[in-house]
């Protein structure tokens, strides 16, 4: 076939065959993995849908023609019947099964039938009648994409990006192709590659300004590029061009990327009473539920989570912060089962090396599942998404931390997003190089993301460095957060804290003395001789 032309309608809509890492194939879904999709959800009044109307915003009172600030006391709790109103009647409160029936996912659409798998066949046909159809090159790269993304089936976007380039041959950029640049910078956003998904944001943003579909990928784009008041001037502008359920959703991310979370979480529970789609709500309810997990609310996450599967039974993602909850509440069996179900549903790594942290929290053999996440970013890597993130990650806790290191170092010199310093920051300290690990530690935690994970890393370094009031500080930040931030490390964050002993009597650990009175030796290149576990050294008396 043409390296250009689509493959035919048949092979376009048909299930991507697997691989083994053996084979070069897609990684073989496991027969646990693939037994069961159903999904008991709780009977409608465990559900938490909705916020308290006291956390809702007044959209009436937000400066005109400056987008959404952070918003005064008074503002931020102004309760507003009618969004209460608006909630209700969109189906904000969703009515969830009784407890007991059993739930049965959608079928997962087959070759020819109505939805994403027809919609391609006909575009397919579009362009195989008018190849110079730029338009319906376009449509077709970008409903690629679509599908990829939601089965996080990567095969896919080799064959966008086919599409999407004849699309750009028969109209070129620079002659208005605002479709065309628009999907590749959805595809560029998939792949993980921020750095395209800006220049393409950014060509459509100064060719067509009215374009909206191109704001929300720029402003995930700058703050993952560690931009982020660039972000947060595109979702003001996002807030003056389109508005709705989208633009406050999106502004809720950027305050959520300052630390701002109450505000974040009463932006969106606005976005979720405005969406107009079940599409639309049910992303905007997994927002919510990811901030409310983010803070360590586990039931106001858990309802979160249910609402939006009784939208969207196939929503790997929301599935996967389920399976997060469940674990964090101690019902392992049931996480388990769920991170399988996620796995079938979107076989994402990251989602295989939270189960196989589980599993090895549990006493098990997480073995497995770290070998089935490098198996699923080794696949993704030959379709061309980046996933030196989540493999740094793996080895820094689970593999060769050296390895970690240049895999997060290669990461960082294309972005310098908080997560990225915090991952080379923990790939540094396993590696040995404490010193240069604060450094990251320090850039993660300024950002102002208020991440247990991150405050966890950093204290750990410091109390590796000797900085013991520091230490405690972000220990004791990590569990206040956060208490169960994950299976595996929230126990380590609690047995530190245990081992740094208890503040000085008298005053807060802020008060303890920066740094021991006496350093520990120094070996070479200026490495700590002191065990990485043992206690913390004595202090002396001011």
């Amino acid at each position: 076939m043409d390296a250009m032309e689509p493959e035919p309608a048949t092979d376009l809509v048909t299930e991507t065959a697997a691989e083994s890492p053996e084979t070069g194939r897609r990684p073989e879904r496991t027969q646990e993995q693939g037994q069961s999709l159903s999904l008991p959800l709780p009977p409608p009044d465990k559900a938490v849908p909705l916020r308290p109307a006291s956390k809702l915003l007044d959209l009436s009172r937000l400066p005109r023609g400056r987008g959404v600030r952070k918003l005064s006391k008074p503002v931020r709790r102004a309760a507003i019947a009618s969004v209460v109103a608006a909630a209700v009647a969109g189906g904000v409160l969703v009515a969830l099964p009784r407890s007991g029936e059993e739930q049965k996912p959608a079928a997962r659409p087959a070759a020819g039938a109505p939805g994403v798998a027809s919609s391609l066949a006909a575009l397919n046909a579009r362009v195989r009648t008018n190849p110079l159809d730029h338009g319906a090159w376009s449509a077709l790269g970008g409903a690629l994409v679509e599908r990829g993304a939601r089965g996080a089936d990567a095969a896919f976007y080799p064959k966008a990006e086919a599409a999407l380039k004849r699309s750009l041959a028969v109209r070129p950029a620079a002659r208005g192709n605002v479709a065309g640049m628009t999907a590749m910078a959805q595809l560029a956003h998939q792949r993980g590659d921020f750095a395209a998904t800006k220049r393409w944001g950014e060509s459509v943003r100064m060719q067509s300004p009215g374009s909206w579909a191109a704001y929300p990928l720029l402003i995930d784009a700058y703050g993952r590029l560690g931009d982020p008041k660039a972000a947060a001037r595109t979702a003001e502008e996002l807030m003056e061009k389109r508005g709705g359920a989208t633009a406050l959703g999106w502004t809720a991310q950027t305050y959520r990327d300052k630390g701002w979370r109450e505000d974040a979480a009463a932006l969106t529970s606005q976005a979720v009473a405005l969406a107009g789609t079940p599409r639309e709500k049910a992303d905007e309810l997994l927002r919510a539920a990811e901030l409310a997990w983010e803070r360590g609310d586990l039931s106001e996450s858990l309802g979160f989570y249910d609402s939006a599967l009784a939208l969207d039974r196939r929503q790997g993602a929301a599935v996967a912060g389920r399976a997060r909850v469940l674990a964090g509440l101690g019902r392992t069996p049931e996480a388990v089962k769920a991170y399988r179900t996620a796995l079938a549903l979107t076989p994402r790594p990251e989602y295989a090396l939270e189960l196989g942290e589980l599993t090895e929290a549990d006493g098990g053999n997480g073995e497995p599942q770290y070998g089935v996440a490098r198996a699923q970013v080794a696949y993704d890597s030959r379709q061309g998404v980046r996933g030196n993130l989540v493999l740094g990650r793996l080895e820094a806790d689970h593999g060769d931390a050296d390895t970690a290191v240049e895999l997060l170092r290669e990461e960082w010199s294309r972005r310098h997003g908080p997560e990225v310093a915090d991952a080379l920051g923990w790939a540094l300290h396993r590696a040995g190089d404490d010193e240069a690990a604060l450094e990251y530690a320090r850039k993660a935690t300024k950002a102002g993301v208020r991440s247990a994970l991150f405050s966890y890393h950093r204290g750990e370094i410091e109390r590796a460095v000797g900085d013991y009031g520091a230490a405690r500080r972000h220990l004791e930040e990590a569990l206040r957060v956060n208490p169960v931030f994950s299976p595996l490390w929230a126990p380590r964050a609690q047995a530190s804290l245990t081992r740094l002993g208890d503040p000085p009597e008298g005053g807060p650990a802020s008060m303890w003395p920066s740094r021991p009175v006496s350093p520990p030796a120094q070996g070479p290149a200026g490495r700590s001789q002191e065990p990485r576990t043992a206690e913390p050294s004595p202090r002396k008396k001011r």
